[in-house]
């Protein structure tokens, strides 16, 4: 059962675990006790989870849940840095888990190695005060988004991309009892499919989702404590080449679905239709569908000895990472490369997850008149994971 503010107690070894929180006159020993007394639920454990769940840990923290499905490989290493070396190949969330406790034995961890969904979200965030959501595709955004608010809980959002970052408190609980903006007076809808690359497939400079997850913890920890004035209504973003910051404030929208002047929305949605495309490839059946080709599909095609042409449109250093043995276009020069792409048989054409590939496919269907490709849905990400777990993601 879950003690109360006036129940929690600290032994002598925590009180000189937190003693320089306790000597700042505004958080000392009450805030120290919301700290122990909150269930904080971290979705992600990648970029920003990483630096977010040391620090809410170290913080002292009584309760966090971590959600994430994946698996540490060496490409996470350049900023995830809850994780080294010999953590690759394990599931993320076990090997947070041991680190963390590690770090503080004082904290509990609930951890579910799961993929956050329409099926379960409401049922895991439900059992928590707050939810700092370190995702990187809109999605879970749009998912966490929807459940905070369904649930009546805070969502401390931030995100990443190459050399900018933002941080905002959703759905914040005013002392009067009114809630601030949430996601979705912001994007009311998603950008279309492959417009915003995500950092798999745009980058990231290592050090960017320490400073913003920094920031999102310091954010939780407000939130918790009551501490100095969380970023509700307000939305931060910082460009760290630059090192330039801007901060906008964000009203309610009263055509927000969830929250505005007629809601009409009440449960979760589908939110892979909602966002134009299906991140599931493990779902496709193994068939040729709107140009689409599972990667089952393209193994039967290879074994069979059928004759088709491969292109992979990655980049040089990732094609050295892992390869199909395709011929490498990267996509930026496929124009400059048309009399290499065959018009007689079938083109299979492939990148890391299948959006680039699709783009490409797009483009070369427009502009050049192709009607013979086919891209590899799920791309190198769905090859490691149904046909070759020991290649490398990427």
């Amino acid at each position: 059962m879950r003690q109360t503010l006036e129940e929690i107690k600290f032994s002598k070894e925590e009180l000189e675990r937190y003693s320089r929180h306790l000597i700042i006159p505004e958080f000392n020993i009450e805030g120290q006790k919301k700290l122990k007394h909150a269930r904080v639920l971290v979705v992600g454990t990648g970029g920003l989870g990483a630096p977010l769940l040391l620090y809410l840990t170290a913080a002292g923290v009584g309760t966090i849940g971590i959600v994430d499905f994946d698996v540490v490989d060496y490409s996470n290493l350049q900023r995830q840095v809850l994780f080294t070396t010999h953590d690759v190949g394990r599931p993320k969330v076990e090997a947070a888990q041991e680190r963390l406790s590690a770090l503080n034995p004082h904290v509990r961890f609930e951890v579910f190695n799961t993929r956050l969904d329409s099926t379960n979200a409401l049922e895991i965030i439900s059992q928590f005060d707050v939810v700092a959501d370190g995702t990187d595709n809109f999605p879970t955004r749009y998912l966490v988004n929807d459940a905070c608010v369904l649930a009546g809980k805070v969502n401390v959002f931030a995100s990443i991309f190459r050399f900018e970052g933002q941080v905002s408190v959703f759905n914040y609980r005013y002392p009067d009892g009114s809630r601030g903006p949430n996601y979705r007076d912001l994007f009311p809808t998603p950008p279309p499919p492959g417009l915003v690359p995500s950092c798999a497939e745009g980058g990231v400079i290592g050090v960017l989702p320490g400073i913003l997850g920094s920031l999102q913890a310091n954010e939780v920890i407000k939130v918790i404590t009551g501490v100095g004035e969380p970023l509700a209504g307000r939305f931060f973003q910082f460009d760290a080449a630059e090192f330039k910051t801007r901060i906008f404030k964000i009203t309610r929208d009263p055509e927000n679905p969830l929250t505005g002047s007629n809601p009409t929305q009440t449960e979760l949605i589908d939110y892979e239709f909602f966002c134009g495309i299906n991140l599931n490839h493990n779902t496709m059946s193994n068939q040729v569908s709107n140009g689409q080709l599972s990667v089952t599909d393209l193994h039967e095609w290879i074994k069979s000895g059928k004759d088709f042409q491969l292109i992979d449109v990655r980049e040089p250093y990732e094609y050295e990472i892992a390869n199909l043995g395709a011929i490498l276009i990267p996509k930026g020069e496929i124009l400059r490369h048309l009399d290499e792409i065959d018009r007689t048989r079938d083109v299979v054409i492939h990148c890391r997850s299948g959006k680039r590939s699709q783009d490409v496919i797009d483009l070369l269907k427009q502009e050049e008149g192709y009607n013979n490709l086919y891209n590899l849905k799920g791309g190198i990400l769905a090859w490691a994971d149904e046909i070759d777990p020991s290649m490398a993601k990427y």
